[in-house]
Order: C-alpha cells, then structure tokens, then sequence
C-alpha cells in the first residue's frame, strides 16, 4: 500500500496536500491537533477543514496528536511502516509575531516536532520522501540590507542588482541578521532536514516559502496576511499595516501550486536539497497594492491605517527566486496570479 502523511492536515497547506493528492494514494493520514485555535484563538480553528476532510476523503485518516508527542507518533509510524512513501510536514507555529509571547512553545513545536518525525522517518521507512515546509524567514531580515529603491506603491530592489528580474535566491546568508524567534525555530528545523538528508541520506526537500496562500486558509492577523485582508473587506472590519509605509512586498504562492511542486520533487527527490518557493515575478505585490486589487474587485474602499512600527525581522522586499527549482523540476508550472488567488478567496471563502 503507498501511504501519505500529512501533517498540519487541516491547515492550508496539509489540507490542500490532501485534497491534491487524494487519488495518488492508497491511504492519507492526517495529524493535527488544531493548534492554530490556542495560538489565534476561535478565528483560527482548522476544525471545520477536518470535518470535511473526514467527510469528504474516503481514503483518509485522522489522528488528533501533537508532534511533540515522540511516544504518539512512533506509534503511528511503526504501524504502517515502510507502506509509508511520502510524508509532508506542515505542520507548525507560523507567526513570528506570536513566537515572541511563547518561545519555548514555538521552538517546540517547531524544531522539536521536526526532530521527531525525521527520525521516525529514520527508524520506519527511511526509503520514504519527506518533504519541510521552511519559510523565507531562515534567512532573517537579510533581504533589507538590499539596495532597496521607494517607488510609488511599493518598495523594488534597485534595477542594477543581479536579484532584479529573478529575485532572491538560496545562496544569500542566514547570518548576522535578525530572524524573529519564529525564524531561529524554523531555520534549526530547516538545517536539520539538511543534515539528515546529507547525513542519513534520506530523501528529503526543503521550501522555503514566501506567503502561502490560498482559500483555504483560515487568517489571522497574525498570519496569513492575503486570506486575512479579503476576510477584511468582506467583513468591512478596519486593518492594520505594520510599518514601511504599506509598501513592504510579498511574493504569494497558491497552495495549489505549491503543493504540485512537493509531489514534483516526490517523483524525483534529492537528499537535503533547499528550494526557495514562492510567487516569485508571477506573484507578488505590496500590502498597499493588495489592498488596491482588493477594492478592485470588491467594488467597496478598504479601511485601513499605517502604524509606524514594523514587525521584528519583517521583510522590506522578498521575491522569491523559483530559477533553482525550475530547472531540477522543469514540467513543474505555476498557474495563479495574484489576482487569481484573490478572486478565489472572495468566491469560495
């Protein structure tokens, strides 16, 4: 039987793993514990995404577990063994915001969680394909010390610089930067997956995301920044920026689209590879011209302010450079615009 774990299956990325690849498998289990509620609170719950998932997934599995629980999961793991062929890990504490009010929870959660399911993977089915889902927050605020130009309605890193047209790739440094406790607890998550891939010689790939996004994301403030902003609008609730003057740029990756991207690498994995993965130059865009798509569509103003203060480590400019991953993956194609994705969530959200 071939096997797919999930976990973090019922937030936008585990979900979206397994709707995706329902028919790819024989058998998808699913872990999560909706955590997202006691970080957020009940805006945050994922419990409606399990209940259809249970609902609507013949061939799915759910188990209510903590990754922390070493014991719980060993369990799991020994049960289906080397049936087992791909785990995708998205589980996490996602905010760095968030992190600051409980580091030791989310580096528990984070590295810790990590840890265990690398070697359960180790132990039960070494052969299988484990995939992380890192962040672009490994590398700090490293990105702001680019030669970055205001423009109009954004900021855009000076035209001169070899990252103009392409975007960041997975060469710039992790050190000498502020990362936000959040990106300490993912990038020692994300060098792990490294190591165990070169080390143990397991087959494992790392993306390092920029917003990953889509409708089926549950948002918060504190994360989730483009489903947060439609949730806004059609609630005409008020918004706030943190700093940069509203014209900090994000790159947005469909979770479709990057979930195509995890089963291109399962077809052909690498051992410890590290891919940067996000809208790239398809896909990006400031919070300001979000927010002037957003009335585009909506037809309505958006009520907004501009805090002076910026969020810790927060990035000033990140496009992600797709070059690597498309060249080692080249059928792989990424199929939604900015405003695709907007116009999703105003429809199905």
């Amino acid at each position: 039987m071939d096997i797919l774990v999930v976990t973090g299956s019922s937030g936008l990325i585990g979900s979206e793993s397994v709707l995706t690849l329902k028919d790819k498998f024989d058998l998808i289990i699913g872990i999560d514990n909706n955590q997202r509620q006691i970080f957020f609170g009940s805006s945050g719950s994922t419990l409606w995404r399990k209940e259809q998932l249970e609902k609507d997934i013949d061939n799915y599995i759910h188990y209510d577990m903590d990754i922390r629980d070493e014991i719980g999961l060993g369990k799991i793991f020994k049960k289906y063994g080397q049936d087992i062929k791909l785990i995708i890990h998205a589980a996490a504490q996602p905010s760095h915001d968030w992190a600051a009010n409980n580091p030791k929870m989310d580096f528990t959660i984070n590295s810790l969680g990590t840890l265990n399911l690398l070697e359960c993977t180790r132990e039960f089915c070494p052969n299988s394909v484990f995939i992380f889902t890192s962040t672009n927050k490994v590398y700090g605020d490293r990105p702001n010390t680019l030669p970055i130009v205001e423009k109009s309605t954004r900021w855009e890193i000076s035209s001169e610089h070899e990252y103009y047209n392409k975007g960041i790739n997975e060469e710039m440094s992790i050190d000498s930067s502020t990362h936000s406790l959040f990106g300490v607890s993912k990038l020692s998550a994300d060098v792990m997956c490294q190591e165990y891939g070169r080390y143990f010689n397991l087959k494992i790939g790392i993306f390092r995301g920029g917003c990953l996004t889509g409708s089926g994301h549950s948002g918060v403030e504190l994360h989730g920044f483009l489903s947060y902003l439609v949730k806004c609008s059609k609630l005409k609730k008020h918004y706030t920026i943190f700093g940069y003057k509203g014209k900090q740029v994000r790159d947005n990756i469909h979770s479709k689209d990057l979930i195509s991207a995890f089963f291109e690498f399962y077809k052909n994995p690498r051992h410890g590879e590290v891919y940067n993965i996000g809208g790239g130059l398809k896909s990006n865009c400031s919070v300001i011209e979000a927010i002037n798509l957003i009335e585009d569509i909506s037809g309505q103003k958006f009520k907004y302010t501009i805090s002076e203060n910026n969020r810790i480590g927060d990035h000033i400019w990140y496009v992600s450079d797709l070059t690597k991953f498309k060249t080692h993956f080249p059928k792989w194609n990424q199929e939604y615009s900015l405003r695709m994705i907007i116009e999703e969530m105003f429809n199905e959200s």
